[in-house]
């Protein structure tokens, strides 16, 4: 969202210097009761920053908690809080255009969610809450352009799978220097438990199950400085994965046996968590609604989607599993991974798109990726869309028949980078590529198997680069003409100070479905 008349208004160093006091309470669940408190805090109210997310033509969606730098032995009393908030359009916030006053319920862990509107197209503003004399960190967010509106650029970093326990957050810091218009999170934003490397650790050694245990871990994660800066410095679009609620599950279906009614309470209470977290507008916070549209004038459409709360259970298996292609259950036409609706809404938009681009943003590895081990046998590992071979098949050959242009889809879950060519029939490498794909690493996440993957890349010709070495992200460019991918890696996720570097830039150009490397 960029063309040579819009300035681009710098950030001060001040503005992401946010404290470094960690914030993992707030789990009582009493509402609130009396009149809202004006009242002064003990400690800094704002210790989990600000963020903004979900920007339409004229406003977004800021959010807030008040929490202070207590541990969740230390309650904030259960009273509801008052809290002020300005949006202006200059970073000294002497140009107010938006003000009002709202409530910070006890009852939603004293998060604060403000639709702002009215405002103009395709610019940048400023905003801050004030609560209990404290004043929050400043927050920057844009709007999007018009419908329609000729637009010359677009820069965004896709992010996914940020494991707080394996390592540090330099690849938000980085983010800060790339002059983006927007951050788009795929999935895995907390982790439920623990495994692999512990650099540092969870707030509590045990796994979430419960709803305070779910707040608390989204408000250690939140304690994070650079995740708060990266939070602040840009408007955010979020869906989730697995690992928001339990690692592998499958719609109700729980990984590990759960009592379907025991894993329904516990999977509300991870949603609702993570909605209280989250700069989510109402109307996806109240039922759950995750997929939605954005649209960036008449340079690109966003589809962002959730292939988690409506899948069918996992093939022959009950959890995420290397699967022998031979699983009868897998090409089984009922089983989809988006749901009929969703499926419908998307086929719908795409249909519908006059966007130069049509991006769909989801949670993992759209193209297949067979293994071959010791045994000759081909593998596909379930969890991802190689788990539901017919729901792709469909997604694809509706984009093939339709010719919906250049279509790119954007993904995370797998600790990689990755670029694929999409096509309607990959067992047939002459196939017709219908769609391209960049699938970005992990944030901090551990990655595996990369000399696994590498040795079986010649019978997965689709794919055209891969390294799961690194950490890092995906910084994409789109103009009218050219999509440009970089792999921005860190090179060590046990420094918090760490450098980055860009392994890989890739492209994709108008008119002609397919990664040129």
């Amino acid at each position: 969202m960029h063309d040579a008349t819009r300035g681009h208004a710098g950030w001060s160093r001040r503005q992401f210097i946010l404290g470094g006091a960690s914030a993992l309470g707030l789990a009582g669940l009493a509402l609130g009761s009396g009149p809202p408190m004006r009242g002064r805090f003990d400690a800094y109210p704002f210790a989990l920053g600000v963020a903004s997310g979900d920007p339409s033509a004229d406003g977004f969606v800021l959010w807030t908690r008040i929490a202070t730098a207590h541990t969740d032995a230390l309650f904030l009393p259960m009273q509801d809080y008052e809290v002020d908030w300005v949006v202006a359009e200059d970073e000294a916030l002497s140009r107010v255009v938006r003000r009002g006053r709202g409530i910070a319920r006890a009852e939603s862990a004293h998060a604060l969610h403000v639709e702002v509107d009215g405002l103009d197209a395709d610019r940048w503003y400023w905003y801050r809450f004030h609560c209990g004399g404290e004043a929050s960190p400043i927050g920057r967010s844009r709007t999007l352009p018009a419908a329609g509106a000729r637009v010359q650029r677009l820069r965004l970093a896709l992010a996914s799978c940020q494991h707080y326990e394996h390592g540090w957050y330099a690849a938000y810091r980085h983010m800060l220097g790339d002059d983006l218009d927007l951050v788009l999170h795929v999935g895995d934003y907390i982790y439920e438990g623990s495994w692999g490397p512990q650099l540092r650790r969870h707030e509590s050694p045990h796994g979430a199950q419960t709803l305070a245990d779910y707040r608390n871990r989204h408000a250690c994660y939140k304690s994070d400085a650079d995740l708060q800066r990266a939070h602040a410095a840009y408007p955010w679009l979020v869906t989730w994965d697995d690992h928001e609620v339990s690692n592998d599950y499958a719609g109700l279906v729980s990984a590990y046996g759960e009592a379907p009614s025991a894993f329904a309470t516990r999977r509300s209470a991870a949603y609702r968590a993570y909605c209280e977290h989250m700069p989510l507008r109402a109307r996806s916070r109240a039922g759950n609604l995750l997929y939605r549209r954005f649209a960036f004038g008449d340079l690109a459409t966003l589809s962002v989607l959730d292939d988690r709360q409506y899948r069918a259970a996992h093939a022959c298996a009950e959890r995420g599993a290397q699967l022998g292609t031979d699983c009868g259950e897998l090409r089984a036409p009922q089983r989809s991974l988006l749901g009929a609706h969703q499926q419908e809404w998307l086929e719908r938009g795409l249909a519908d798109s006059d966007a130069r681009w049509n991006v769909i943003g989801q949670q993992t590895l759209v193209a297949p990726f067979v293994s071959r081990g010791d045994d000759a046998i081909e593998r596909v590992w379930n969890d991802g869309w190689d788990g539901y071979p017919r729901a792709r098949e469909r997604l694809l050959g509706f984009i093939g028949e339709q010719r919906i242009r250049n279509v790119v889809t954007l993904g995370g879950d797998v600790h990689a980078f990755y670029a694929n060519d999409l096509k309607v029939d990959f067992a047939d490498p002459a196939s017709t590529t219908v769609a391209s794909e960049f699938v970005g690493t992990s944030i901090s996440s551990a990655g595996d198997d990369y000399a696994e993957r590498v040795r079986d890349l010649h019978l997965n010709p689709h794919v055209r680069y891969f390294d799961s070495r690194s950490r890092g992200y995906l910084r994409c460019e789109i103009t009218p003409d050219l999509w440009r991918s970089d792999c921005v890696a860190v090179d060590d996720v046990s420094d918090p100070h760490s450098r980055a570097r860009t392994l890989a830039s890739l492209h994709v150009e108008t008119g002609r479905a397919g990664v040129q490397v």
